[in-house]
């Protein structure tokens, strides 16, 4: 049977979102063609062998419309024969281009394809797709959930409740994603993943000196009275500093089979092992990264133990302190490079930023088994193992 080998890894810096961030004047596509043009460079590859590229993207309007993804293609100064195209998992979009690469080249319909991703939450704001008193969800959904769906701050609130997730230890949580990216930035151990672009060399949002009583300073993020009434258990514990900012990115993998790594002469980072897509409560809506945890494994056959090292996205911290409780698994082991509250979560970036940084950070650890997992808006979750090679 053929495999899949993510053969190279790269991605900008991730800048804060405007007025002050530094990647905010550049339009996405440009992001993007920066990563997919490096990502060549890094590997030596001909892009005229690149049978396809797979981008996610959210919020697909405005500067992120008429998919994104073949525009930084061709702003790349990739051949015209190259495809494209933009796919929409929300924050997994990404990640979700990464399991539709990998199954491409699995399945023998690819040789060479890239999976990647951006967001300019500066340029193009979340649900600027959706047009004020316009309804994107339709009388269906409405008359299975008569109460309303929420929107996630709401949803990061009801997890933080039901698992008794207290202020004080998502702040923790929080403080610890900072002072693990700001170590390892010290360390060198982005260099390798890192992309600069126009002067901007480490991402804007890690905040090195942040510490708990900081954060304990922070008001509630998404209190509401209306949600209050609805959801009496709500503490309103979920504020800007436990939770991810807002940013600009782009990030992406080369992926191809170890058969034709060998031909070309290209290294194998990491075989792509196992892949698992799941719903869930779309009113919860971000836990689906605890059963796709479980679906993942039992695909892979096999079990907690086995993996070494854990990207969760840090959408929220009561969303890995949930996942964390639920699976058992050892927190020193997850997202030992920082997380997304300290690196940033540039949307449709994100998924493969994740996989960019699994990918180095079990290179320099000497990992056998990395999994990656991401919660999305409507109760969604991606899942995926990689095993070193």
């Amino acid at each position: 049977m053929r495999d899949a080998v993510i053969v190279e890894a790269v991605r900008t810096p991730v800048g804060k979102g405007k007025p002050n961030g530094s990647l905010a004047h550049v339009h996405p596509v440009q992001l993007l063609a920066h990563t997919l043009r490096t990502l060549v460079e890094r590997s030596g590859v001909d892009p005229v062998l690149i049978d396809d590229v797979i981008g996610g993207t959210v919020d697909q309007v405005g500067e992120q419309a008429m998919n994104t993804t073949r525009y930084a293609v061709l702003a790349a100064g990739f051949p015209e024969t190259v495809p494209a195209t933009t796919v929409d998992r929300q924050c997994g979009s990404s990640q979700q281009a990464v399991h539709f690469a990998a199954q491409g080249v699995i399945s023998g319909a690819y040789d060479l394809v890239i999976a990647c991703g951006v967001e300019s939450m500066s340029r193009v704001p979340m649900w600027s797709n959706v047009p004020a008193g316009k309804d994107p969800f339709g009388p269906g959904v409405a008359e299975r959930y008569p109460e309303g769906l929420v929107p996630q701050g709401i949803s990061a609130e009801l997890i933080a409740a039901k698992w008794s997730l207290t202020r004080a230890r998502m702040d923790e949580f929080a403080v610890s994603s900072h002072h693990k990216a700001a170590a390892a930035w010290q360390a060198g151990l982005f260099d390798a993943e890192v992309a600069p672009l126009d002067g901007v060399a480490r991402d804007e949002s890690v905040r090195p000196d942040s510490t708990p009583e900081i954060l304990a300073g922070l008001k509630p993020a998404y209190y509401d009275p209306g949600f209050g009434e609805r959801f009496p258990q709500i503490e309103w514990n979920v504020t800007a500093g436990n939770a991810s900012p807002v940013n600009d990115g782009a990030s992406a993998v080369l992926i191809t089979s170890s058969e034709t790594a060998a031909r070309l002469g290209l290294r194998p980072l990491a075989r792509l092992h196992s892949f698992a897509v799941t719903g869930s409560d779309p009113l919860l809506m971000l836990t689906g990264v605890i059963p796709a945890t479980e679906k993942v494994l039992h695909k892979a056959g096999l079990s907690l133990a086995d993996i070494d090292l854990f990207e969760v996205n840090e959408a929220f911290a009561s969303v890995v302190l949930a996942w964390q409780q639920e699976t058992g698994a050892d927190l020193t082991r997850v997202n030992v490079h920082g997380g997304a509250i300290a690196l940033g979560h540039p949307l449709g970036a994100s998924g493969t930023r994740l996989t960019t940084t699994l990918v180095h950070a079990m290179r320099s650890r000497g990992a056998r088994f990395g999994l990656q997992t991401m919660c999305e808006a409507g109760g969604l979750a991606n899942a995926m193992i990689l095993e070193g090679v």
